[in-house]
């Protein structure tokens, strides 16, 4: 061992392959019931993880290595110097500790390493420190990170003592840091996710992978140019095939080819109804009878509200986030590869379901229980016609409980009721989009509504009082004078599970859709396979309304059987049809799967070539819509 600055370097560089080498162990461990390949498999993992492990150190390593060239020998060598690098030592084995325990809880929650969801999560750090103080035990985390901190310490210790021993001569500290500081530049332009490709198994992938490289990689590619990353084709065959795919009874074409412009004409007279869009937070399907779920005691309003509904039983969330959801559902349009339009600047001014309704005379609004800054929610509603209501526009006696991430469901849902009230007085028919978040880590909500204690922070309990809230809501709404000729619509912006074997786990993309009007929608189920962009041109069907659409959605009552769903991760994205799964990546990966509905598992098949243009076709046409602006009003 170097007994010089070099060995506190090294030693530094054991510290954070220690950890890291810990972390991925804890990983394993917890993904061992998914993971297969045997030990050729797992061989890959460590070899590819300690690349990554390696690449991820080199940054911070980089600093390191500047300080200790340019520190002089005197300052190096003082007596006040030594344990100045003690406690850098243990602030270091502190921080890797605490991203030890982080990346727990991040894997556990959505079964990846740190994503583009923890980029975007550092930007609320006032959501994200109130949502670990309030769902995990910090009181036994933080001292067993200190502990580790402290033990790593004592363990490194001696080897410590050892690097202040000789001095170092400036040529020989050149010799090693200044490779030392080129080495993150090299892999930089080096090295890519595909190293971490050790399996067709997701987990091994995750596992193989190291989360602070991870991050700094969903940290600088928060975008990806479709053109560069995803197959194409030619773009007058890419619009023939879309137009084609977007084609229905009662619309036709009026743009140029490369358009995808239509004029929808209603079935019959417009009918003017309200429209309440209720989105529950993380509502799976799986947790409802009608899809067997194994406690069926969760949801009963929801349950019993299946057999009143259009109650559609192969809907398909379009992402894993909420701003996934509400993009597909506001706008009608497939998902873009990197973030979500709501996140993007410039999101305003687009052809959507508010600016359809808008036209028809409608107030429409945003009711969301936190506050709308998070995510840019409010910038994107307030810019494409809606109005806002957050939790800054609750009055006091309007709260009767919140956690860090908003009101409880009771009280949006009141609030929604008084919107309503309002809007019906002032002779506005009004079309709301109502976004929960009872039904979210911490899982928290008021005492005695149901026979599972908040206390409990389960999210069995946090579905089971939101169930409760919607059917206290619609038994207030049926009060009301309005009610008659309003349409209710209740759905999820995602599942509450995202994480899988398979580059897109279908069953956890399944979430339930009722549209429920008494005077209005005959119950019915309808097993047509949907995606949530196929919500607006569904609903405005119902209301007979005639508008000018650009949505890449259908009409899902239009009378055509067949249909599709689009499903995305933030790099990839597939077309889900005729029980086939066509996936694109970037570096123009394709890829055909099966999907086996009654089974819920994916396999690999032959290549369905049409689908796979298909897919292309509408993702390419989405890309070119939006980056040419087609789709913007002004």
């Amino acid at each position: 061992m170097n007994k010089d600055r070099r060995g506190l370097f090294f030693n530094f560089l054991l510290l954070f392959l220690g950890f890291s080498l810990l972390t991925r162990l804890t990983l394993l461990v917890m993904a061992w019931p998914e993971l297969d390949g045997g030990l050729w498999v797992l061989l890959k993992i460590f070899g590819a993880g300690l690349v990554y492990d390696c690449a991820a150190f080199s940054y911070p390593g980089a600093a390191l290595a500047l300080y200790l060239l340019a520190v002089p020998e005197r300052v190096y060598s003082h007596i006040y110097h030594r344990p100045v690098m003690y406690a850098a030592f243990f602030g270091a084995a502190f921080l890797l500790a605490f991203n030890l325990a982080a990346e727990y809880y991040f894997f556990y929650e959505f079964g990846v390493r740190y994503n583009f969801i923890a980029v975007d999560y550092l930007v609320y750090t006032n959501e994200v420190v109130g949502n670990i103080r309030e769902s995990y035990n910090l009181p036994v985390v933080l001292p067993l990170v200190g502990a580790l901190a402290a033990g790593s310490l004592w363990l490194f210790g001696r080897r410590l003592s050892f690097c202040f021993a000789n001095p170092l001569p400036l040529r020989r500290r050149l010799a090693w840091g200044l490779p030392a500081l080129a080495l993150p530049g090299l892999l930089f332009l080096l090295l890519d996710g595909r190293l971490a490709q050790v399996s067709k198994n997701e987990f091994a992938k995750e596992v193989a992978m190291n989360g602070l490289y991870s991050f700094g990689s969903a940290f600088l590619n928060n975008e990806l140019p479709y053109d560069k990353f995803y197959a194409s084709i030619d773009q007058g065959a890419a619009f023939k095939k879309l137009r084609a795919g977007l084609a229905q009874p009662g619309a036709s074409f009026t743009g140029e080819e490369q358009d995808i412009l239509r004029l929808v004409k209603g079935r019959g007279p417009l009918k003017k109804l309200n429209v309440v869009v209720i989105v529950e937070e993380s509502l799976s399907a799986e947790y409802l009878k009608a899809f067997g779920a194994a406690k069926g005691d969760a949801l009963p309003n929801l349950d019993a509200l299946a057999a009143k509904s259009l109650f559609f039983k192969r809907y398909y969330a379009a992402g894993t986030r909420t701003v996934r959801g509400l993009e597909a559902m506001t706008l009608s349009i497939p998902p873009l590869p990197g973030t979500s339009i709501v996140k993007r600047p410039d999101n305003g001014d687009f052809s959507s379901w508010g600016s359809v309704m808008r036209d028809l005379g409608y107030a429409s609004k945003y009711i969301y229980a936190g506050y709308g800054y998070f995510d840019n929610m409010n910038a994107f509603y307030s810019g494409n016609g809606f109005g806002i209501v957050d939790r800054a526009n609750f009055a006091k006696d309007e709260i009767t409980f919140a956690n860090i991430w908003g009101v409880c469901d009771g009280d949006l849902l009141s609030k929604t009721l008084k919107e309503a009230d309002a809007d019906h007085q002032a002779g506005r028919p009004f079309f709301y989009m109502v976004m929960t978040t009872t039904n979210h880590r911490p899982f928290t909500y008021p005492e005695g509504k149901i026979d599972i204690p908040p206390s409990s922070q389960s999210r069995r309990g946090a579905i089971k009082y939101s169930d409760y809230a919607i059917g206290e809501f619609l038994a207030e709404a049926e009060k009301k004078p309005w009610f008659k000729d309003t349409v209710f619509v209740i759905t999820a912006d995602h599942c509450a599970n995202s994480a899988g074997k398979a580059e897109i786990p279908v069953r956890n993309y399944h979430i339930p859709l009722f549209i429920y009007s008494p005077a209005h929608v005959k119950p019915a189920e309808v097993g047509t396979l949907a995606a949530q962009a196929d919500l607006a041109p569904t609903v405005l069907g119902l209301m007979n309304a005639s508008y000018d659409s650009r949505f890449f959605g259908r009409d899902l009552l239009d009378g055509k059987p067949e249909g599709r769903a689009f499903l995305s991760t933030f790099q990839k994205m597939g077309l889900l049809k005729d029980g086939q799964l066509a996936v694109l990546g970037p570096k123009k990966y394709l890829k055909t799967y099966k999907w086996d509905e009654a089974g819920k598992t994916i396999s690999e098949t032959t290549e369905d070539k049409a689908l796979e243009e298909e897919a292309v076709s509408f993702y390419q046409g989405a890309n070119y819509v939006y980056k040419k602006r087609l789709n913007r009003l002004k």
